[in-house]
């Protein structure tokens, strides 16, 4: 039951607005940083190195090393020798979530922003590796690159080959993308409100995708 709720659309999209909302957070209140996708960091990291700027160079390597992390330890929930103790990963992945960001956003807005983004990388990786898929396609619930060439394509499918399946993809997709740019828009409107403590609407987000697993487990089969 846990990873057939983990595919379901309704998860993906409250992840997904989360996952804009998040990107939102860190670039208005921490510095235009967006924490969720690293490509920006391994850019700057490039540029400046190319430059002789040694320290600029290394200050976007943090967030990359959060990241991985996030994913090592993503990784290690599911792990043969984690299984037999961590029987529900995905719901802890969603606990620790919950609990990193509770953190996050007791911050006062004047602490380093660096720890904030470094936090938010690291969320944004374990989620990224956890949540993966929606229905039978790969999905990105923290960047919307991908989802959006994805709904592009079956766009293109469904309107010129008459494709069905490519329709219901097209829906999907563009729904994700949607509420990414949903959660952006009001994580950026919040966070200008009330600097740190706005992660917390994320979080709303977050436990709410935590509640539809025990809802699916009290449905009969």
């Amino acid at each position: 039951m846990e990873v057939i709720t983990a595919k379901t659309l309704r998860l993906i999209v409250l992840l997904g607005i989360a996952g804009g909302y998040l990107d939102a957070f860190t670039f208005v209140a921490h510095g235009g940083v967006f924490a969720n996708a690293q490509t920006g960091n391994v850019v700057l990291l490039g540029v400046d190195a190319a430059r002789g700027d040694v320290a600029g160079a290394l200050a976007h390597v943090p967030p990359l090393i959060a990241f991985v992390l996030g994913v090592a330890a993503a990784e290690t929930l599911t792990h043969p020798r984690i299984a037999p103790v961590v029987r529900r990963p995905v719901r802890v992945v969603l606990l620790i979530e919950i609990a990193v960001l509770l953190v996050v956003g007791a911050i006062p807005t004047w602490f380093a922003s660096s720890a904030v983004v470094l936090a938010v990388a690291f969320v944004a990786a374990l989620q990224n590796a956890t949540f993966g898929t929606v229905r039978e396609w790969s999905v990105n619930t923290t960047m919307t690159t991908g989802n959006l060439r994805t709904a592009a394509r079956a766009t293109y499918r469904a309107v010129f080959r008459r494709d069905q399946d490519a329709a219901v993809q097209a829906r999907t997709f563009g729904l994700v993308v949607l509420c990414f740019l949903l959660g952006a828009a009001v994580g950026a409107l919040i966070t200008e409100r009330i600097g740190n403590m706005a992660v917390w609407g994320a979080n709303l987000l977050i436990v709410t995708g935590l509640a539809l697993f025990f809802l699916d487990e009290r449905v009969p089969g």
